[in-house]
């Protein structure tokens, strides 16, 4: 596949992402209905891929967010820097004392364990991004002074608040202008649609951002809910998979917006919370490039596994334009990142590549 990346050369970063930054708040192995402390992490879907391609691939990124000027938006920018992105892009929005109009997004998250699933609770009404509108960010500078190899966003961004879906298209439209490469995930999550008119809302949005992607990213159940495709006859269990069936989905996927270059979905059969079956899959050229699997991956927090996924088959076609090599880049990775606590990674390159190329969990000393 080509993707016609531009030269890193001539690029101030490799990759850069648009989306909200929230405050984690963790309660380890309790409930947080039951929490007397927690740990705080810094995560946010468009994010984490950003900070995984820095992180555990060395890549140049910059964040593009907004975040409320005080401590705890302080303290989010301090978490971001910590993982090695730029933060220059950050808008920050006046803070008012106790954030009638603009506040910094939290997520309490519990990992889950055995029948017990996972549980996320955000509190990000009315956070500094929900504000963002055309005009706020000075996308020619970024994309056409900076320079950006490759611009990354997704459905959640889109969903906070029906200005952010206009930023969302502002900064397409832009960095496509620029020759920039984009991806998108789309990243479901009913409970940001619904205050905004729905799947009806959500399948309208999406529609019009997806022209602008070269790389689409998500579920079967993303492409169903978001753009309307639907997938007959699949087996939750992956190796039950009807193939044919996905393929006809993703051919008409890709009919339907030949502008896509490629389009990477994870696999996921979650048996119980710590006991999950996990792999992915791009499709380009007509051809589905699926990833080794990992049965029975011991979960420790799966929170973040999609975005790592995404990370890898990014850091893969950057790098490879392989996509066979990419959707493995990505399956090792989410498979690694599910393994720590917290949204983003602690993976290095070299663990991503030990385990594609078939390492075991033996100790290292």
């Amino acid at each position: 596949m080509e993707l016609n990346l531009k030269d890193a050369s001539a690029c101030r970063y490799d990759a850069v992402s648009l989306g909200e930054v929230m405050l984690r708040l963790d309660p380890g192995d309790n409930r947080i209905r039951n929490a007397r402390q927690f740990t705080a992490w810094e995560g946010g879907g468009e994010y984490n891929v950003i900070r995984g391609l820095r992180r555990c691939f060395g890549m140049r990124t910059a964040v593009v967010t907004a975040l409320a000027d005080n401590d705890i938006g302080w303290l989010i920018e301090d978490f971001i820097l910590q993982g090695g992105v730029d933060t220059r892009w950050i808008h920050w929005e006046e803070f008012d004392g106790i954030g009638r109009t603009s506040r910094n997004g939290l997520n309490f998250t519990e990992r889950g364990f055995g029948v017990r699933g996972a549980r996320g609770i955000s509190d990000r009404a009315y956070t500094a991004i929900s504000n963002l509108k055309p005009g706020d960010i000075d996308w020619e500078k970024l994309f056409g002074e900076y320079g950006v190899r490759w611009f990354h966003t997704g459905g959640i961004c889109a969903a906070l608040s029906a200005t952010t879906a206009e930023v969302v298209i502002e900064a397409l439209e832009v960095a496509k202008k620029y020759g920039t490469i984009t991806s998108y995930d789309l990243n479901y999550r009913p409970s940001l649609w619904n205050a905004i008119g729905g799947q009806e809302k959500c399948q309208a949005v999406n529609k019009r951002i997806a022209p602008l992607i070269d790389v689409m990213i998500g579920n079967e159940e993303d492409f169903t809910a978001c753009l309307g495709f639907e997938i007959e006859g699949a087996d939750e269990h992956l190796k039950e998979l009807d193939t044919d069936s996905y393929k006809k989905m993703l051919q008409l996927a890709s009919e339907t917006y030949p502008n896509f270059k490629a389009i990477g979905n994870s696999l996921r059969t979650v048996h119980t919370a710590s006991d999950n079956d996990w792999s992915g899959l791009i499709y380009c050229d007509g051809v589905i490039h699926k990833a080794k699997q990992y049965d029975h991956l011991e979960i420790f927090d799966r929170v973040g596994g999609g975005d790592s996924f995404a990370s890898g088959i990014i850091y893969g076609l950057m790098t490879t334009g392989d996509p066979e090599i990419a959707v493995n880049y990505g399956a090792a990775h989410g498979a690694l990142a599910m393994t720590t606590p917290g949204d983003t990674t602690t993976a290095r390159k070299s663990e991503v590549e030990a385990l594609m190329g078939g390492g075991s969990a033996r100790v290292q000393r």
